[in-house]
């Protein structure tokens, strides 16, 4: 079940990230022809003020169709509409002035030449075009995403990653104000077979000092971890009485630091105080994943990339502990998806930013060719991250 939660969870994010694209794209005037839940064959669709929504097969994640993400092109006459001439040699003539027009730049005509074509090509009784007058259609339409200002276009993009940040922030402001807080003194738990249980401490009691000396709830870990396995006494106050435990060491934990085995508790925080921490919180795994990101050409950095089957487990794992725990992990992905899809590569939102700021500069349109290009540069460092992350998730399941 945990499995299952933690998949859905992923897939969850996907969808906000997506609706984030759909209605940034709405808000600027560019309105979607489409927004999937799912890939794949639809299970349900309906079809509401020009927008199809469905449901489809597969439930993994979903989709936005915002019309005319590239410049229409006269090969795409021969890409989707090939093998219609072939069959239907009287088409020539109008994919050939569809074709001048685009060349043209002409769009208010190529709308017109591609009606032409099309109602000729019904005459002739010749299928397959649907898909190809519909994918030119949008590509010559006033709301079509090439023909916006650079602003709106930006919108619209950076809408998708900035959903997942603010979503981020909104979940890890929930976990804080329901389980986390500042710090205090006082004993949550006691872990079982750990030196804190062996000396008797127990939930509840409150650390007053660490070898005589007064403690703060950073100055009680400072203490233990640097005892380095030294002999420590504590003062606790339990029921109102001060409570002498000890002498006892403490012990090197997994992560190689020295620890009694207890939590602490926490002072739940407000939701102002939530919301402010929650965003400090936000800023500083920003940071640190950029650091990881410019680490990657070493090997510490390669290791800490996950793929989508890594995410999964250490999420199935954070359910298992407990709700907070699942939802700061969750808050934790949708950060990283965000700011992944920032990256100024192609197809990935930040590299569609990239070209729009330099088009803006530029002063006119980057021909289509060279998005190809990059893109195929952009999807091969994307496979070769997620081979990185996959080699990176067998080792650490398989025990390697």
């Amino acid at each position: 079940m945990s499995i299952l939660v933690a998949i859905l969870g992923l897939a969850f994010l996907i969808v906000i990230h997506e609706l984030g694209h759909f209605y940034g794209a709405l808000a600027v005037g560019m309105r979607p022809r489409g927004f999937s839940i799912g890939f794949g064959p639809p299970i349900a669709k309906v079809r509401r003020n020009g927008i199809d929504y469905a449901f489809r097969i597969v439930p993994l994640g979903g989709y936005v169709t915002i019309p005319g993400m590239t410049r229409p092109q006269a090969s795409d006459v021969d890409a989707f509409f090939g093998s219609a001439i072939h069959d239907a040699p009287v088409l020539v003539g109008p994919a050939e002035r569809l074709k001048r027009a685009i060349d043209a730049e002409n769009y208010d005509q190529a709308r017109v030449e591609l009606d032409a074509f099309e109602a000729d090509a019904s005459e002739n009784g010749t299928g397959g075009i649907d898909r190809g007058v519909k994918h030119i259609r949008d590509s010559l339409s006033e709301d079509a995403y090439w023909r916006q200002p650079i602003w709106k276009r930006v919108v619209a993009i950076g809408a998708g990653p900035a959903t997942n940040l603010v979503f981020a922030v909104i979940v890890f402001a929930i976990v804080l104000m329901a389980a986390g807080g500042k710090a205090t003194t006082t004993v949550e738990q006691v872990f079982d077979g750990r030196p804190a249980q062996q000396v008797g401490l127990k939930p509840g009691d409150r650390i007053l000092e660490i070898d005589g000396a007064p403690v703060t709830p950073k100055k009680i870990t400072e203490r233990i971890s640097g005892s380095e396995g030294g002999q420590l006494i504590l003062v606790v106050l339990r029921d109102g009485q001060r409570v002498t435990l000890g002498p006892v060491r403490a012990k090197l934990d997994d992560d190689d630091v020295y620890r009694l085995g207890f939590r602490l508790g926490a002072q739940p925080l407000g939701g102002l105080e939530s919301v402010r921490e929650s965003v400090f919180l936000t800023v500083r795994l920003t940071k640190e994943i950029g650091i990881s990101l410019g680490n990657i050409v070493h090997k510490e950095g390669r290791e800490q990339i996950a793929s989508p089957i890594g995410i999964v487990d250490e999420s199935s794992s954070a359910a298992r502990q407990g709700w907070e725990s699942y939802l700061a992990v969750l808050a934790f992905i949708s950060l990283s998806l965000g700011l992944l899809n920032l990256l100024p590569l192609l197809p990935l939102d930040g590299g569609h930013i990239v070209f729009a700021v330099a088009e803006k500069i530029r002063g006119h349109a980057i021909r289509r060719e060279i998005y190809e290009r990059v893109s195929i540069v952009g999807i091969a460092v994307v496979l070769m991250l997620f081979f990185v992350g996959l080699t990176n998730d067998v080792g650490r399941l398989g025990g390697g």
